[in-house]
């Protein structure tokens, strides 16, 4: 009987130490995380950029969020034309796991410079400009993670096929590598999923170009929004998606995307990245959702392409999967990030 007690005496004891070890090891993570790196007037880990384009000088506006040297996630937000604030959801989850990121409004979205020149709209351009930026934040290929939503993940596969050995990771959030295929999915089972007298007055008003018509809203709303963008009812929707789609570029939306929900017909209507997969090396992952206006299947399909790809499947989400299926989304994009981190290629999720 005294041996067991001093067996059980013993392990308590290398329990107790461990504990301390970990105690200690989480704290030493988060007091580098929250450390300052900033210099002169404190604003936030707030840093506007100068880019160059053909059409001149102009400033973009980033905001560093925690401090890691090894993960540091730059996020692409979608619309195109939206902003930064729809990926404020990231700090009730990131910060907690010790990853850095960094909120970044493109060239005519929230907080950067709006030069109002259809002209600019245009992918490769925003490619140059995510490599301007990625110099002007000191990212490189040791520390890099670029997250990509919707149209971000355009720009984030294209920006990937001409730099990635300046990246330690890619994340396509949401979004399928062919518009024609993402216009066929739409035309072959989203439409067919609403209501046909629904579908018919939503076809009236496209064919008539009468976008404009708050008609066309109120349709889409009920029938289309909340069941592919964000299954959350529409008085419930979180204020930092309203506040990020109320400040839409839509001279930069309709120009890139088209005034459509159904597909694309603006400059991206042709764009195809989906033979060009198979050259991405960066480990890559690829986050789908049951209900989301891409087709998971495709994605999933994608994610298989790359030859050191991943795929989260969101079983409760949308196109918003960041925000309608949290838990799946979040848990996945971290264990990855963490996975890479460790020299992991592939994540199994």
């Amino acid at each position: 009987m005294k041996n067991t007690f001093k067996k059980i005496g013993f392990l308590l004891a290398i329990a107790s130490v461990l504990v301390s070890c970990n105690q200690k090891a989480t704290t030493e993570n988060f007091s580098e995380y929250f450390t300052n790196t900033e210099n002169g007037v404190q604003n936030g880990g707030i840093k506007m950029i100068t880019i160059t384009t053909p059409k001149g000088k102009f400033n973009v506006w980033t905001k560093k969020v925690g401090n890691n040297p090894k993960m540091k996630i730059l996020l692409l937000n979608g619309g195109p034309g939206a902003t930064h604030e729809y990926f404020e959801c990231f700090e009730s989850f990131l910060p907690k796991e010790g990853v850095e990121f960094i909120y970044y409004d493109q060239l005519g979205c929230g907080n950067s410079d709006n030069p109002k020149d259809t002209t600019m709209w245009d992918l490769p351009r925003y490619v140059e400009e995510v490599e301007q930026v990625r110099i002007g934040l000191g990212l490189n290929k040791d520390n890099f993670y670029l997250l990509g939503h919707s149209w971000g993940g355009i720009l984030a596969m294209d920006y990937a096929v001409k730099y990635q050995d300046n990246l330690k990771g890619l994340i396509i959030s949401n979004m399928m590598s062919s518009a024609p295929l993402y216009g066929k999915y739409a035309d072959d089972v989203l439409s067919k999923q609403m209501k046909p007298e629904v579908l018919k007055e939503i076809r009236d008003l496209e064919a008539k170009k009468d976008f404009a018509n708050p008609r066309y809203m109120e349709l889409l709303l009920p029938n289309f929004y909340t069941e592919h963008i964000c299954r959350i009812p529409l008085d419930q929707w979180p204020e930092p998606v309203n506040r990020s789609f109320a400040k839409m570029n839509q001279s930069l939306y309709v120009t890139m995307q088209g005034p459509s929900e159904f597909g694309v017909s603006g400059k991206l209507e042709k764009w195809d990245r989906s033979m060009d997969l198979k050259n991405i090396k960066t480990p890559t992952l690829v986050i789908g959702a049951k209900n989301d206006t891409m087709d998971p299947a495709h994605m999933q399909w994608m994610s298989a392409q790359f030859p050191n790809g991943s795929y989260l499947f969101c079983p409760n989400g949308s196109h918003m999967a960041l925000y309608d299926d949290q838990d799946a989304y979040m848990s996945g994009l971290i264990k990855f990030v963490k996975g890479v981190n460790d020299g992991k290629k592939k994540a199994i999720l």
